[in-house]
């Protein structure tokens, strides 16, 4: 209906020849260079510093180095009389483990479909394109990884709620204590000799196993509703995210017959992952953002978008 405005010959060619680059089937690496590739530089410098800062308090927390609340009970109170498991059903290993390796994987084989079969930009410095992609998706989730388990381990550390086994592990009992029912008892030297089990009993607000899951598994029920675009089954990715959140609820649950934690600890754990997740996936990371809100006008007409043109 319009008649659009054709570049001159001068323009495309300086486009073509400083800021594009052909990588594999016609796929464009915007190459930038000079002040702006040493800036480019200076910023992935920067992503790494912020990544670093978001992990201190989950550190602080994991390397002892400061130790939690002293928080005292009310004699009587049944909710901390449970015993203490040796075994968990879902051990920190498996869950840092499958959280990460499960969505970090379905992440990298996202984007390399996305590379190999979609038109794809990049404007950064790294010529490989599928490492560029990468870094930004998988960057996006470390980071989300680290600001939801600082919370987590701020909380418990400031706290200091007492576990359901935590007379169990302190090896005491009402009886021994020779307590009033209904009075608060401030402080209690337990005669447990492990020291580190006595602090950990100290660290039930909130549940760091409900929150990992629940953010790890509806982030990637996020990436699934970005990525996966195939319409010939409409039930199969609503399935697929059903199962997600599913195993997630299930590894919270698995927190309260563990008596590890509170029902309330593992409810806050549930919103605090999945805040994290939908403020990440929709405010931090790309994956929801129209395909040329990123490009400047040099850029568009260097590339015009088609609706499978996308940039990482």
């Amino acid at each position: 209906m319009f008649d659009t405005p054709v570049p001159s010959a001068e323009l495309q060619l300086k486009l073509s020849d400083g800021m594009g680059m052909e990588n594999g089937g016609g796929k464009k690496l915007l190459q930038p260079g000079g002040p702006a590739l040493s800036k480019r530089k200076l910023l992935v410098g920067l992503d790494l510093l912020c990544l670093f800062l978001a992990s201190i308090p989950f550190f602080a927390c994991e390397l002892k180095a400061v130790s939690p609340y002293r928080r005292g009970f009310i004699c009587g109170d049944p909710s901390i009389t449970y015993p203490y498991l040796h075994s968990e059903a879902i051990p920190d290993e498996l869950l840092i483990a499958g959280g990460i390796i499960i969505t970090g994987l379905t992440i990298a084989l996202g984007e390399c479909y996305r590379v190999r079969f979609q038109s794809v930009s990049s404007k950064a410095f790294v010529r490989n394109l599928y490492v560029s992609c990468l870094y930004k998706e998988l960057g996006c989730f470390l980071f989300g990884c680290c600001v939801g388990q600082s919370l987590t381990n701020m909380a418990k550390l400031s706290v200091g709620r007492l576990r359901p086994h935590f007379l169990s592990v302190c090896g005491i009992t009402y009886a021994s204590l020779n307590c009033t029912p209904g009075t608060y008892v401030p402080t209690v030297n337990c005669p447990q000799p492990d020291q580190r089990l006595e602090e950990e009993a100290r660290k039930s607000f909130f549940s760091g196993h409900a929150s990992f899951a629940m953010y790890t598994m509806l982030y990637l029920a996020f990436y699934m509703q970005a990525r996966f675009t195939w319409r010939g089954a409409r039930l199969l990715r609503p399935v697929l995210q059903f199962f997600l959140v599913l195993l997630a609820v299930y590894t919270g649950l698995t927190r309260i017959s563990d008596y590890r934690h509170h029902p309330s600890d593992v409810l806050t754990g549930y919103i605090q992952g999945a805040l994290t997740a939908y403020w990440v996936a929709f405010h931090i990371s790309s994956m929801f953002k129209r395909s040329g809100a990123d490009l400047s006008e040099a850029e568009t007409l260097d590339s015009p978008l088609s609706p499978h043109h996308t940039v990482c």
